[in-house]
């Protein structure tokens, strides 16, 4: 609640929206108190009347969740399934960047808690592989962050939770515009400067469980048509688990040059960069005997990357718009490890008294992105439309340097300990990409928006692997291939509007799938690229103090990848290849309710709950030596149930919520086994339900302090049992912890 002073019968004037610009502030208190005279003064003899005016309070709830608008920089959501997470008005923990807490009111989002070091944001939706988000467009201010779309999709660039503003998020029926993945894309906004300042300076501090200390600062302002917003961000922890130390840094710079009032230039610079110790994974009985238990000590990981990026945005016309962007993705993803089951122990050897050596991989990003987008508005007859159009050219290399032979050390050492790599290998992609949607309001109430995306690259895949023949290396992937799409919205009335939409989209041959994996592995030269479709509708609206969002959907997933064997001269071998569909069905619910207890006291609830049904079609993979039958079988890692529940009180500027998040039981693999194996790759991953509390409370305008409570009742839980990186077997979640910050700005 700002304080505007007092009126002339001395009585408090307030305002309880802390963002309205003080300039705006003080017009609407001049209208107010000075409606009939001038805003500064009055004319020569005449005669100023006093007016005693009772005290104004405007209140006012901001949600934490909103929708994108029909149309919005450069793109067309009008129809799409999509979410905005508001965190300057949440109380989620931002400091340890806890994804459940932060995407709590985005049904069906699946969380892969492979460590509590804040350092990656593992999520997924509809049923998808949440490995490193790598089935979302993953973007920051609308710059691609992926490593390497078609290399190595995953997202290794990590932003702090202190420097965003907002996180928005489509499904997949927006494809068409920004991308070809299923999952959708995902934009984290960075926090805008105060362009009222010259500079302005903001500090937050945190403390928690496990050691974890972080600091973020930033500063920005405007001096003269120059907007710049910059941070630096550093954070410790020594984890959860033993050997699990995580030592984090990122920067961030953009400056926005405003050319004219239809023109602007924006320069932006990313950096993040961690060390972390990876514990190891664990089997099912050292699971049950001590969670915290680490299994390898000399492991670790450290991805460093570069996100440069050059906009512009120029208003062509009152109706016409086009959007630049020209970015890199640039940086080494490196780790060295003891790279063995969890049922292997890493010891001295009794002889050599030392170590075995560790495995050194490092992988060499140079994925380059130009994208041109046109926006122009327009009639026929009757009917307004617009069409966003344009172009997108992706120019990757990655050089991927694996298997290289490390040191016996116990440190964070990259050193070869015998000169060459077991695959030193490139990756190189070309692909430009058209696409075009048209938003036709047909009638007041319903519009329509159909779309098409053409792909035309290919990939190529050279260099050296020492366990295989030079003539076995070479491989080329085209992509060629048009993917088409169509939303509708139709407005019941001013607060209730029902969606539906339609959109093809694929997932391309990425490295992993044709790099073989040892001599009696061959990956297929007639591998496919996953094609599918997403496939929704729903209604939303507001009725009094409820809002809801409830939909259905449909994904297919074709052209699965996976493993079958084949015998050939009485050796079996295994061939990584197409192995057949899938097709995931269900319901994404969100329902909030809020109401005022008191002039001081307001009071919500909110339920965001998703059901799934995710099944192989037509699929077989290897089981042994021989290929088995697993149409019908459910995906892996697709609990049937995700349900995340919670509960806010605010009394003036004090905020504690409590959050109930509960996630189905799932399994480690197409096979549906149960009975967990010897090392802990497959098995059951048990249903869990954790409860969080998280407070804010504003002491000044400028101060404010928050206190997350995570895992309340220090449930012992894991989310996956992943079967490749960062190893086999189970990956503990983090037990109960706890953190407080201070963040200050003025």
């Amino acid at each position: 609640m700002e304080n505007f002073g007092k009126n002339s019968a001395g009585k408090q004037l307030t305002f309880l929206e802390n963002d309205v610009p003080m300039k705006t502030r003080l017009i609407l208190l001049s209208t107010l108190l000075f409606p009939f005279t001038g805003l500064f003064g009055q004319a020569e003899g005449d005669t100023m009347k006093i007016i005693s005016l009772d005290a104004i309070q405007i209140q006012g709830q901001r949600s934490t969740v909103e929708r994108l608008p029909p149309v919005h920089n450069g793109f067309l959501w009008a129809g799409k399934k999509n979410e905005v997470i508001n965190l300057l008005y949440s109380d989620a923990s931002i400091a340890d960047k806890t994804p459940r807490q932060l995407f709590a009111k985005v049904p069906g989002v699946f969380v892969y808690d492979m460590d509590g070091s804040g350092n990656q944001t593992n999520i997924s939706t509809r049923g998808l592989d949440p490995h490193r988000g790598w089935e979302f467009n993953i973007r920051k201010n609308g710059v691609i962050v992926n490593s390497d779309v078609y290399g190595y999709p995953a997202s290794h660039y990590s932003m702090p939770m202190e420097a965003v503003e907002k996180i928005e998020l489509v499904r997949g029926t927006g494809a068409l515009q920004y991308g070809s993945q299923f999952g959708g894309m995902l934009n984290y906004v960075v926090k805008q400067p105060d362009t009222s300042k010259t500079i302005g300076l903001e500090t937050i501090n945190s403390i928690g469980s496990f050691g974890l200390l972080s600091t973020y600062n930033a500063l920005g302002g405007k001096v003269g048509k120059l907007q710049y917003y910059a941070y630096y961000s550093k954070r410790v922890s020594d984890g959860y688990r033993e050997n699990s130390r995580s030592d984090y840094d990122g920067q961030g710079i953009v400056l926005k040059f405003l050319a004219s009032s239809r023109l602007s230039l924006t320069a932006e610079l990313g950096r993040s960069n961690y060390i972390y110790q990876i514990p190891g994974p664990l089997t099912d009985s050292m699971f049950q005997e001590n969670p915290r238990q680490a299994t390898r000590s000399r492991n670790y990981f450290n991805p460093e990357i570069y996100v440069p990026s050059l906009s512009a945005e120029w208003k062509i016309g009152e109706r016409s718009s086009l959007y630049w962007t020209a970015s890199a993705v640039l940086g080494e993803r490196r780790s060295v490890q003891f790279d063995k089951p969890a049922n292997i122990v890493d010891a001295i050897d009794p002889l050599s008294l030392s170590y075995a050596t560790r495995q050194v991989d490092i992988d060499q990003f140079n994925s380059y992105t130009s994208e041109l987008r046109f926006l122009q508005g327009y009639s026929i007859g009757k009917i307004s439309a617009t069409l966003a159009a344009g172009a997108q050219y992706f120019h990757n290399d990655l050089h991927r340097n694996q298997i290289g032979k490390g040191t016996s050390g116990t440190d964070f050492d990259l050193s070869l300990s015998q000169t060459g790599w077991g695959r030193d290998i490139h990756f190189k992609t070309q692909n430009i990409a058209l696409f075009a949607e048209n938003l036709f309001q047909i009638t007041p109430r319903l519009s329509l928006t159909p779309g098409v995306r053409v792909e035309m690259g290919e990939s190529r895949m050279s260099g050296i692997i020492t366990y295989l023949p030079d003539e076995e290396i070479p491989n080329s992937i085209v992509h060629h291939f048009p993917l088409f799409g169509l939303s509708g919205n139709y407005r019941i009335d001013e607060l209730i509007n029902v969606y539906a939409g339609f959109s093809q989209a694929y997932r391309p041959v990425i490295f992993k799938d044709i790099v073989p994996g040892s001599i009696y592995e061959i990956a297929d030269k007639n591998l496919e690229d996953a094609k599918g479709y997403n496939m929704e509708a729903g209604i939303r609206g507001t009725a009094g103090n409820f809002r809801w969002d409830a939909g259905v959907f449909r994904l297919v997933y074709n052209n699965r990848l996976g493993n079958i064997t084949f015998e050939e001269d009485s050796i079996f071998y295994i061939l990584r290849t197409n192995i057949g569909n899938s097709v995931t069905h269900g319901a994404e619910m969100f329902g909030e309710y809020g109401f005022q207890i008191s002039r001081s006291l307001r009071c919500s609830f909110f339920t965001s709950t998703a059901l799934f049904d995710a099944r192989y079609h037509d699929a077989v993979v290897r089981v042994g030596n021989e290929n088995r039958d697993i149409d019908g079988n459910k995906v892996e890692s697709v609990p049937g149930l995700i349900s995340r529940n919670g509960i806010t009180l605010r009394y003036k500027t004090f905020s504690v919520s409590g959050l109930y998040s509960y996630t189905g039981e799932t399994f480690a693999d197409p096979l549906n086994t149960e009975k967990p194996s010897a090392n802990g790759s497959v098995g059951i991953v048990p249903a869990y339900g954790l409860v969080d509390i998280n407070a804010s409370w504003r002491i000044a305008p400028h101060i404010l302090v928050r206190f997350n409570l995570n895992n309340v009742a220090d449930i012992s839980y894991f989310t996956k049992r992943p079967s490749f990186y960062p190893g086999p077997g189970i990956w503990p979640s983090d037990g109960r912890n706890a953190n407080i910050s201070v963040g200050i700005k003025w």
